[in-house]
């Protein structure tokens, strides 16, 4: 097929990547010209993805709507707190019969819109399909075994996809429940920052394991609150994902709590990164999406007063452990 991917980070470089090796023709849309000229000239993303060979035919560049245009399948991998904007940007020339798969995960400030919603409403009439999994884009590259879910409510969409992007290193499952899907893929962001801020605080491996069983919890009792079903938190895109970014050390999201629970101020890490942390917005959007839905989510809350209330760790910890007992099911 004609591909793009619009967005050149880390995972969307290694999408492009993946598609280019399948035999796909790939276009990679990129903000950063120097990202243009490393992809082009030394097949290399040598800001976001460093070290990392990628296949010879695969071709990048700064103007958008050559990217897009006529492609058959569309891959938007931009960080959620600009999704809309690029999307908008791309949409007059992307191909009514596109396919648009979606692979930012998170929760959009304001609307509380999931990232299928996002694109579905700026690419009408397109069927659009989540991406989702444990999945950390250096080891994608490095064509480490990985396996994925793409969930879409086109189960056409979601077989183009599955087509696509499967290979000898990287498998993918076809979902229906993309609400389920998308909120694994937002959720263990907040809970990966949590672990972070343990990890950091020197705690042991007792705390981990609690914190990534009630954090999945929270994930699950929010998501059926809002249609998911709740096996799909026990899948790739729920517990998969999950524990692999909480505890993997590639996690960009367990790094930054690690940094709050050493005693850095939050506005100090963001600072001194080029990549985005998607948990650090999504604790906002998630707390925000709770309220609403009035769904009790203490980890979500422990973690937004250490990042934005400026509660200690420590206190937020004891606030947790000290909450009223109860019977571990709803």
């Amino acid at each position: 097929m004609r591909c793009a991917v619009v967005g050149a980070g880390a995972w969307g470089t290694a999408l492009a990547d993946l598609l280019a090796r399948n035999g796909h023709t790939v276009l990679l849309w990129a903000r950063e010209p120097d990202v243009v000229e490393s992809v082009n000239a030394s097949h290399e993303n040598l800001r976001f993805l460093k070290g990392a060979a990628l296949a010879p035919t695969l071709r990048a560049t700064g103007d958008i709507a050559r990217a897009v245009e006529g492609a058959e399948h569309v891959t938007y991998a931009a960080p959620s707190h600009v999704l809309r904007e690029v999307v908008r940007r791309s949409a007059s020339a992307v191909l009514p019969s596109a396919v648009a798969l979606v692979a930012t995960k998170g929760i959009e400030r304001d609307t509380l819109s999931i990232m299928t919603d996002v694109v579905a409403s700026e690419l009408p009439g397109r069927a659009v399909v989540a991406v989702s999994g444990p999945s950390f884009a250096a080891e994608v590259a490095a064509r480490q075994p990985t396996a994925v879910v793409a969930a879409s409510e086109s189960a056409f969409a979601a077989e183009l996809t599955q087509l696509a992007l499967s290979s000898g290193e990287f498998r993918v499952y076809t979902h229906d429940d993309v609400v389920g899907v998308e909120l694994g893929g937002a959720l263990k962001n907040v809970m990966a920052v949590a672990t972070g801020i343990l990890d950091g605080l020197g705690l042991g491996f007792n705390p981990r394991a609690a914190l990534i069983t009630r954090g999945l919890a929270e994930m699950t009792r929010l998501g059926t609150a809002l249609g998911a079903r709740p096996s799909t938190f026990a899948g790739l895109a729920g517990i998969g994902d999950l524990v692999l970014t909480c505890t993997g050390a590639l996690s960009r999201n367990r790094a930054v709590g690690v940094e709050v629970g050493q005693g850095a101020a939050i506005a100090d890490i963001l600072a001194g990164r080029e990549t985005v942390a998607e948990g650090v917005i999504n604790t906002q959007s998630a707390k925000q999406l709770a309220d609403r839905s009035g769904v009790e989510m203490p980890i979500v809350d422990a973690v937004h007063r250490i990042l934005f209330e400026g509660r200690p760790p420590r206190e937020a910890i004891g606030d947790l452990m000290s909450r009223e007992l109860r019977a571990e099911e709803d």
